[in-house]
């Protein structure tokens, strides 16, 4: 049985890299919840609180990878000047 933390990580990291957006889909989380086995794994975890901590875990991975752009981007910048 896998920690929750890992669910959490393992679904925001594959809903980052295969919709690159911020915002999480209640439809794919659903799903998620459901196929990957937390459902099973930790009955007592509710799909709304789950939604909740994984669009945590999105939502700092998107600003890492904002910043992280910009940085390189800056990098760029002051390289060809």
């Amino acid at each position: 049985m896998r920690k929750l933390t890992d669910y959490i990580e393992m679904a925001a990291t594959e809903y980052f890299q295969e919709v690159g957006n911020s915002k999480l889909d209640v439809l794919w989380i659903a799903e998620f919840f459901q196929d990957a086995g937390v459902q099973d794994d930790y009955p007592q975890q509710g799909l709304v609180d789950f939604y909740a901590l994984v669009q945590k875990a999105l939502s700092i991975k998107f600003e890492r990878a904002e910043k992280l752009a910009r940085l390189q981007q800056e990098k760029a910048r002051r390289s060809t000047q």
